[in-house]
């Protein structure tokens, strides 16, 4: 739940529209300011333009890839230290290393993380 204080800005990049609203609703239900992208040029003008306090990605989206969009993330000064969340449907260990390496705080899979999860999961994320 987000700190009523406080309001927490969550950019989800997502190129699978159900899956964003999804995750978009319960986010916005606990009380979190939800900004979306759907491909990665979107979501690395987004994320620039906004310093959101977290990021979700997915890694395979339309015009940049989640991981050219978390480099350029990790490049750019005010962005460099934001907690960036992959959010992907694949879990194979040489993309989960990769995203690590690349500065990702977590590297989930979809059908392993409930909307649910995810909200309670930001505050955790944001103290690391």
């Amino acid at each position: 739940m987000a700190d009523e204080d406080a309001v927490i800005d969550v950019l989800l990049i997502e190129d699978d529209r159900d899956t964003l609203e999804m995750y978009r609703t319960k986010l916005e239900l606990d009380g979190y300011r939800v900004h979306v992208a759907f491909d990665g040029v979107e979501g690395l003008e987004r994320a620039k333009e906004l310093l959101p306090d977290i990021v979700f990605l997915d890694v395979r989206l339309p015009r940049k890839d989640g991981f050219e969009v978390l480099q350029e993330l990790r490049r750019h000064g005010p962005t460099a230290e934001t907690p960036v969340i992959i959010l992907s449907n694949f879990g194979e260990k040489d993309l989960v290393d990769r995203g690590l390496k690349l500065g990702a705080l977590e590297f989930l899979i979809k059908a392993q993380t409930s909307p649910g999860a995810l909200s309670e999961g930001i505050n955790e994320w944001l103290k690391e």
